[in-house]
């Protein structure tokens, strides 16, 4: 999921108009951006405000780049990429990085696969090497034993996350109704029981070689650095390794939803669950920023229009959430809320069916908006401050590149944002949410016998 960055603009326009200080200057991140002959892009930022470095790697694969029966390799890989490699022995990523003061992680969605390490900056050859040779090397350790490892690892994950966790299985669920069969939204990153279950080395071998090649990969290193320095190095540790086969781009089935699809599922939980869907534009097109401030004016926060009156006013629901997710294919809108005791799904829709309405019929009012842009810019520049982690300006870089608008798309991406209007809110939801065209899933307690 992608997050927000922003400077509080809300504390200058509460001073009285002789205490403004002057315009800032335009937002701007300078990168320096080059490619290996082994086809790695590379792009260097220089943020010498502390001393730490972050470097960041993208691969240009997650599950939608998988097909039916062979689901839950990317993830699986993002677990096999920290079980050593050529010249680095099963343990020792870890150990190695934290003897250095350094923090490492990776995940995985339908889109891409990313790993960073954030360490002191005179420890950034260090990360270098391990993440070279994991790139090039880590198919001189994978065994069989290990791919069985993580195989149960991951499939103890699934466990934990879906089939022995209440409403678990309603994403699942969710995610079949809103995407058609075939299109590679509509099974889980994590895969299948079975498909895990199937998978050989030669087939984790086969999406190795495809996949995590320099040329369908992106690295990011920001923080204090030199540029030319690390650009030599980045040459010497990543140079060597060779290109892959050119990663056909994902084809899928267009996906339309022509009516509402109901279904109801059940659970070993105490309370009902409402999950209402749509399916809405992909990330950074028309209506993706406008969607995502509707949601924060339906659900974010104790002054939200669903909380408000769901969960204090009228006392039917205990919990409302609503979000936009928009990703490369395509996007959906979500509002889920879990009923309090005694009260029904059907009770919450009726509220929730209202409020949409409300929003078709009348944009929201400007203090709702601003409140909701306000957060979203605060929160941006929050980020900014940070180079490291999935929320700093590293991971920010790549996702900014690998979306096509180029690494410096901060001003862009902001200006989506600071740019609407109530009526834009207002357009997106007559657009993008009609009352005819949704899933509603509804999960109820299992009947005691």
């Amino acid at each position: 999921m992608r997050f927000r960055f922003v400077l509080p603009a809300l504390i200058l326009s509460a001073l009285p108009l002789h205490a403004q200080q002057p315009a800032p200057a335009p937002l701007e991140v300078r990168y320096e951006q080059f490619t290996l002959d082994n086809g790695l892009t590379v792009i260097l930022h220089r943020d010498a405000s502390v001393p730490v470095v972050s470097l960041n790697i993208w691969y240009h694969v997650g599950s939608a780049n998988e097909r039916p029966g062979r689901t839950g390799f990317a993830h699986l890989f993002e677990h096999l990429m920290f079980e050593g490699s050529g010249h680095v022995p099963e343990g020792a990523f870890d150990t190695l990085l934290e003897a250095a003061g350094a923090t490492n992680n990776g995940s995985t969605d339908v889109d891409r696969t990313n790993y960073f390490i954030d360490l002191p900056a005179n420890a950034l050859e260090l990360a270098l090497y391990l993440e070279s040779d994991r790139m090039g090397y880590l198919l001189d350790t994978m065994s069989p034993e290990r791919v069985n490892g993580q195989r149960d690892v991951v499939k103890n994950e699934r466990r934990q996350s879906y089939e022995n966790r209440p409403y678990g299985m309603a994403s699942l669920e969710l995610d079949r109704m809103l995407w058609p069969e075939g299109h590679p939204y509509s099974w889980p990153t994590i895969g299948s029981m079975e498909d895990l279950t199937a998978a050989s080395q030669d087939d984790v071998v086969a999406f190795f070689k495809t996949y995590y090649t320099p040329n369908n990969a992106s690295l990011v290193i920001a923080g204090d650095i030199d540029l030319a320095r690390t650009r030599a190095l980045v040459e010497s540790w990543f140079g060597d390794i060779p290109r892959g086969p050119v990663v056909q781009p994902v084809a899928p089935p267009p996906a339309v939803l022509t009516g509402i699809t109901k279904k109801t599922l059940t659970d070993q939980v105490q309370l009902p669950r409402l999950y209402l869907g749509w399916l809405t534009p992909r990330e950074f097109a028309p209506g993706d920023a406008a969607l995502e401030v509707a949601a924060s004016i339906l659900a974010d926060g104790k002054n939200s229009r669903l909380y408000r009156r769901l969960v204090y006013d009228m006392q039917i629901a205990q919990d409302v959430e609503a979000v936009q997710q928009g990703a490369a294919l395509g996007g959906s809108f979500l509002i889920v809320a879990t009923a309090r005791p005694g009260h029904t799904a059907a009770e919450i829709e009726t509220i929730v069916d209202e409020e949409i309405d409300r929003l078709r019929q009348a944009p929201p009012e400007a203090r709702e908006v601003r409140r909701v842009l306000n957060q979203i810019e605060a929160s941006f520049y929050r980020a900014m401050e940070r180079v490291g982690g999935f929320g700093g300006k590293a991971n920010q870089l790549n996702a900014y590149y690998v979306a096509g608008g180029g690494p410096d798309f901060f001003a862009e991406d902001l200006a989506r944002y600071t740019a609407l209007s109530p009526a834009d809110v207002q357009a997106a939801v007559v657009r993008w949410l009609p009352s005819d065209r949704r899933v509603e899933l509804v999960v109820e307690p299992e009947t005691k016998r």
